[in-house]
């Protein structure tokens, strides 16, 4: 699901209610109802949106009473700095992730299937540690992403301006790119994007080829 739509969805505080009641038990409308202090009717139109979502499924009982319940695994991302604002929403990787190809990251947590309780609740608290540490090395790279971006803001603009500019570096150091891409990557009016170029070419910054605006080759090297 886009990420935007699904902050829309939960910014809604008797969805993320009736989620967390969802992420203890199946629960039917009336149960759901009494717990969130809101009418049935209300509580069906909450439900509904959420089914649309694919955040949540029902399933009728032999009483033909209908359960609603979590349908799967969702992680909602937000970011927000001073150099932008960012949200992505990411669902389990299939079991079959070969992480052994993340270059920055290391695990030792057994993936065999494990058949006593015991072994179970080891790997269960090996999980919970290594999300806590994930958790923390988001937030050092978060912190360390604003650091490098305040540097280059530094270096190559003054003012107000500045932060554009790092991001404007930061969107061609790859691949040259023309002036429609670059504006979409930094969200910003092709006017602007044109006026910041020619400012950063007149200081040796950037260069305009065939292939599109790139990094001076001396800076592309660095």
């Amino acid at each position: 699901m886009d990420s935007a739509a699904l902050l829309n969805l939960l910014g809604n505080e008797n969805r993320r209610r009736i989620l967390r009641l969802l992420s203890r038990k199946p629960c039917y409308v009336t149960e759901i109802s009494e717990y969130l202090g809101v009418s049935p009717k209300a509580v069906i139109e909450h439900l509904q949106k959420l089914e649309d979502a694919g955040l949540v499924e029902s399933r009728t009982d032999d009483q033909r009473r209908k359960y609603f319940h979590i349908a799967r695994n969702v992680r909602l991302e937000v970011n927000l700095s001073p150099y932008g604002f960012a949200s992505k929403s990411a669902y389990p990787a299939s079991n079959g992730l070969d992480m052994s190809k993340c270059r920055y990251l290391t695990l030792d947590v057994g993936t065999e299937d494990e058949e006593s309780i015991d072994e179970l609740l080891g790997t269960l608290e090996q999980l919970e540690r290594l999300e806590n540490e994930l958790s923390l090395a988001q937030r050092w790279v978060q912190g360390r992403l604003c650091e490098v971006l305040d540097q280059i803001s530094e270096s190559v603009g003054t003012g107000s301006e500045s932060r554009i500019y790092a991001d404007l570096l930061a969107s061609i150091r790859s691949e040259p790119k023309g002036i429609g891409t670059i504006s979409q990557d930094l969200d910003a009016p092709r006017e602007v994007v044109a006026d910041l170029l020619e400012a950063m070419a007149d200081r040796g910054l950037v260069q305009r080829t065939e292939r599109g605006w790139e990094l001076t080759e001396s800076r592309a090297e660095v």
